[in-house]
């Protein structure tokens, strides 16, 4: 009877845990179809990033204070992580998958930006020769298929060269935040990364944008989606709000309730969410081949991340904030 009593606070973690992670896959699942909205109403991709990762890093500056304490040396002996994290990780990552999704559909475009698992593989072995084992190149070689798929390179649509490398830059960036999360540096806590990331890459956008490197557009147009039309600020708020600050704390929360390896497999469900959000909002749905290269690239994720020895897999992931 006492195992039993036991065992009731763990179900009862893994029950909040697996929530937290769902929450979390959703908000970030939405952030492609409303700022492909904006992006279609005169909205530049990179004014969208900034008032996105600004305001949610405002909302989770608090949290972030208080979680250090007021060592503010701990943010100075990890500037370089916190750096790096904000300009690749953050504004890198976010601002290749907008301008994705301003070119292709955004179910494609996340797909595509989910193949970062492979190149962190790909990465450990040529810079630090981990060397993958069997299984590992087993899920590596069915992402690739599934990869070649989602591309659909034979459909009457014209492919979008364009948008398949900028999808290709948001791999990149993803597979950034996989190999900066694994140097944690000095015990830096998540919120605080997350936050630092946030600012250092809104601000290094910002600054971009102000010398003309990337375009700042803004509009004040009503966005038009699926079936409705609302303001401008409203699926801004919504891109800050929920698919920032809110999927980043629920992200770290899920990852400390289930760990980061399950964490990871609940975060898949980022694609499918995207997918269904895309559908609803945009109207976009996915070709049968594209679908079934989906799946592809999703199975080989999970084989590729099967096959990691324990010490690689137990790395932050994709559930925590990127």
């Amino acid at each position: 009877m006492a195992t039993l009593t036991h065992d009731t606070p763990v179900r009862s973690r893994l029950g909040n845990g697996l929530l937290l992670a769902a929450l979390s896959a959703s908000s970030f699942g939405l952030s492609g179809a409303l700022a492909r909205g904006l992006i279609d109403s005169g909205w530049s991709p990179a004014a969208v990033v900034i008032v996105r990762v600004l305001i949610g890093a405002a909302v989770l500056a608090p949290v972030a204070v208080y979680q250090l304490h007021g060592n503010w040396e701990l943010l100075r002996r990890n500037k370089s992580l916190l750096i790096g994290y904000g300009l690749l990780a953050v504004a890198g990552a976010q601002l290749s998958y907008f301008n994705a999704v301003a070119h292709m559909d955004v179910g494609v475009a996340l797909l595509i930006e989910y193949t970062a698992p492979i190149a962190v593989i790909a990465w450990l072995w040529l810079r630090h020769s981990q060397k993958p084992d069997r299984v590992t190149i087993l899920g590596a070689l069915i992402g690739i298929a599934g990869l070649i798929l989602v591309l659909d390179l034979n459909s009457d649509v014209p492919t979008s060269w364009v948008g398949i490398l900028w999808a290709l830059g948001a791999m990149v960036g993803a597979a950034g935040y996989f190999i900066l999360s694994g140097s944690a540096g000095d015990a830096v806590p998540g919120t605080v990364l997350a936050t630092g990331g946030l600012l250092v890459g809104g601000t290094g956008i910002l600054l971009a944008g102000l010398i003309g490197i990337v375009p700042l557009d803004a509009s004040t147009k009503p966005v038009a989606f699926h079936g409705f039309t609302t303001q401008w600020w409203l699926p801004l708020l919504a891109l800050a709000v929920i698919t920032a600050a809110l999927a980043y704390v629920t992200g770290i929360a899920a990852t400390r309730a289930l760990g980061s390896r399950l964490a990871s497999f609940a975060a898949l469900s980022e694609v499918l969410a995207a997918i269904i959000f895309a559908w609803a909002l945009l109207g976009q749905t996915p070709h049968p081949i594209q679908l079934l290269g989906g799946v592809l690239i999703l199975a080989g994720v999970v084989v590729v991340r099967l096959g990691e020895p324990a010490e690689i897999a137990d790395e932050p992931t994709l559930s925590e904030p990127r």
